[in-house]
């Protein structure tokens, strides 16, 4: 079995890498830069592929030996049809039977956003599927939000008293390296969230003690 990992120097895409190589799995990483790459897994017995969802020509090289993909969306690109569809068609032509795919938390109420039509077409092609669908990123406060803390002391965003339960990106790999290497986890979709549900003054709260 041979695994391509889209997203693969992302903050979900290299900690489902590693998740792999823990159990074995001989991984193909996709890339959008293979000196990049090259730098990223320099330690890692991964294969490197370019990659572009854009590029048609990249498809087949990218899907060579490739029996299971973990699918991430690039957050650029909107539309599903013209953006992820053709890829997707290549990868069941040349034999893909499983796609994890990371989705959306409550995307299944809500018919608008990319991540529901690709799950449409995932399903509409016949793949054997699992649907990652986190909840909000802890990652994103060191990243999305790094600059507001870092700089400016504040978390600033129009959420109220609302709670979220931030999820770890590297427990979603974990999940997803589970859905790819056991059975029992063919067409289903599965939430994903932490074990409790903070709003952001608690959030605050507990990274200025921290800090």
């Amino acid at each position: 079995m041979k695994v391509l990992v889209t997203g693969s120097t992302g903050n979900i895409g290299y900690y489902v890498v590693e998740e792999l190589l823990k159990r074995d799995v001989k991984v193909k990483a996709a890339v959008t830069s293979l000196d990049k790459g090259k730098k990223i897994f320099a330690n890692l017995q991964v294969e490197l592929t370019a990659l572009d969802f854009l590029k048609q020509e990249t498809f087949s090289r990218a899907l060579e030996g490739v029996s299971k993909i973990f699918l991430m969306r690039p957050p650029h690109l909107a539309k599903p049809k013209s953006d992820i569809l053709p890829f997707l068609q290549e990868a069941k032509k040349m034999g893909v039977e499983q796609i994890v795919f990371v989705s959306l938390l409550g995307v299944e109420k809500n018919p608008v956003v990319p991540h529901r039509k690709i799950e449409v077409f995932i399903r509409e092609l016949g793949f054997q599927y699992t649907f990652l669908r986190p909840s909000f990123f802890m990652q994103n406060l060191n990243t999305t939000h790094q600059d507001d803390i870092l700089l400016r002391d504040e978390l600033f965003m129009p959420v109220g008293k609302a709670k979220t339960s931030f999820v770890d990106t590297r427990d979603i790999a974990e999940v997803a390296a589970v859905c790819l290497t056991e059975e029992g986890h063919s067409n289903q979709a599965y939430t994903l969230t932490g074990v409790e549900g903070i709003n952001y003054y608690k959030v605050a709260s507990i990274m200025s003690e921290v800090l």
